[in-house]
């Protein structure tokens, strides 16, 4: 039976690499692939007509007065007249979740707060994702489905409200040997088990914290200036999205858990620039479905462009999986800086064979780094190694370049772990790189094929493989 596993791994890599596209080197690349990629990333237009909340019916700086029902309506009003924007004006609004609809640009003032309350009956129940598992959870304090032309733009500030006595207390709610299992769990076994997403409802006592911001099946999306603090779980979250812009964002999450920055989910054609992260988890990680739900789906997230940002805490920079069963390809990140002893990794690849899919075509060039905690690139094929799940879908790994990364400290320049009994890193390229103060050099451990270093320096010393 054994033998017989492996055979059947063995052949699905052939076929793999048998129906790869065709891959570039990373000069061409960025030469051939890149500017395609900038061409077909589209950006909303928007009618001039303003719709101010203030004058239907919404009340500033009272906590005991909601919103929602007053920005959702005018929404509606704003979108079914031929759009243009609803004006969040200066003060804090108190609201309830938020629906945003086609052709509407949410546009929140500088001195503005749109502050979410932390009362989990006003949150309906939604269709949405958990971690790259399907589900019906909480609403989103900001949701929008299967919409087109739509935007969160501004220079005020939007407000989870998210603290260690309301929201973050929600954790994931642990497996208890001989109880009922809930929340994360649950949701976890109906993934491993093919249970229908209809019959997936998380309810009172199973619920799940929500994203600040999910847009779930939405094309031509603008998110643009505002600050975004205290989310509940993530904070942007793009769904199943095509041509989608995050551009001059500032993301502040840190101690929220789960607090990542951006996480595009099976999205096509993102930029995703001028943006500063300070967060609780990864600053930007893209996903592409958990386990079963993933591969169901099989829509990778593919050609993202990350540029001009500045990284501070998070647990990596630059991040592709966990959840990424549907595969990725087409990630080009340049001209960013990052900076922190609570920066665990500048790029960083982590995934297991629950997983299984492709992550491809990796360029990263120009990026300085003042310190991180681990390493520079990291590429995990183990992790979440307790994860109760069947293990019959390795990943693979492969085409990753990164030209021009400085680091002043880290632990690892490269720390790499693959599988001991088959190759399946492939073409892992690191070019003009200088690291110092490097503490433990770099670490390898498993079969990696193409493993090259050139003019790249650690503490002074050229890396020889």
């Amino acid at each position: 039976m054994k033998n017989l596993r492996i055979l059947t791994l063995v052949f699905a890599a052939l076929l793999i690499y048998s129906f790869a596209p065709e891959t570039y080197d990373a000069n061409t690349a960025w030469k051939k692939v890149y500017p395609k990629i900038q061409k077909q990333i589209k950006s909303p237009v928007f009618k001039k007509t303003t719709y101010s909340i203030a004058d239907h019916g919404a009340v500033a700086n009272d906590p005991g007065f909601l919103n929602d029902k007053v920005i959702n309506s005018t929404i509606d009003l704003c979108s079914n007249s031929g759009g243009g924007t609803v004006l969040i004006p200066k003060g804090v609004w108190h609201t309830g979740p938020v629906v945003l609809k086609s052709k509407v640009n949410l546009h929140i003032e500088e001195g503005a707060t749109l502050l979410f309350t932390s009362d989990i009956t006003k949150y309906p129940t939604v269709l949405t994702r958990w971690e790259g598992m399907d589900c019906y959870n909480t609403s989103p304090m900001i949701y929008a489905f299967g919409q087109e032309n739509i935007a969160i733009t501004g220079k005020g500030t939007i407000d989870g409200g998210a603290s260690r006595e309301n929201w973050w207390g929600m954790m994931r709610l642990a497996a208890v040997p001989g109880k009922e299992l809930r929340g994360r769990p649950l949701l976890m076994d109906w993934n491993e088990k093919n249970v229908p997403v209809e019959k997936r409802i998380l309810g009172p006592g199973d619920n799940m914290r929500p994203q600040l911001i999910n847009l779930y099946k939405c094309k031509r999306i603008l998110i643009q200036d505002v600050t975004l603090i205290r989310p509940a779980c993530w904070t942007i979250h793009p769904l199943l999205c095509e041509n989608l812009t995050v551009r001059g964002v500032t993301m502040k999450t840190e101690g929220a858990p789960n607090g990542d920055g951006c996480d595009p989910e099976s999205c096509k054609n993102v930029l995703i620039e001028g943006c500063f992260f300070d967060t609780g988890d990864d600053c930007i990680a893209i996903k592409a479905g958990r386990n079963n739900d993933g591969r169901k789906w099989n829509i990778p997230s593919e050609n993202i462009i990350v540029r001009d940002c500045h990284m501070e805490n998070g647990h990596g920079g630059v991040v592709i999986g966990s959840e990424i069963s549907g595969g990725y390809r087409n990630l080009f990140v340049e001209n960013c800086e990052m900076n922190s002893p609570s920066l665990d990794r500048v790029i960083r690849i982590k995934t297991n064979n629950c997983r299984g899919g492709i992550i491809e075509n990796i360029y990263v060039r120009n990026v300085d780094v003042g310190q991180c905690r681990e390493a520079v690139l990291l590429i995990d094929l183990t992790y979440e190694p307790r994860e109760n799940c069947t293990r019959d879908f390795p990943p693979f790994v492969r085409n990753v370049y990164l030209d021009r990364v400085k680091c002043q400290k880290s632990r690892y320049g490269v720390f790499i772990t693959g599988y001991e009994d088959m190759k399946n890193i492939h073409n892992i390229n690191l070019l003009n790189c200088e690291w110092s103060n490097v503490s433990e050099n770099n670490r390898v451990v498993g079969l990696v094929e193409g493993l090259t270093f050139t003019n790249t320096t650690i503490n002074g010393v050229q890396v020889k493989l």
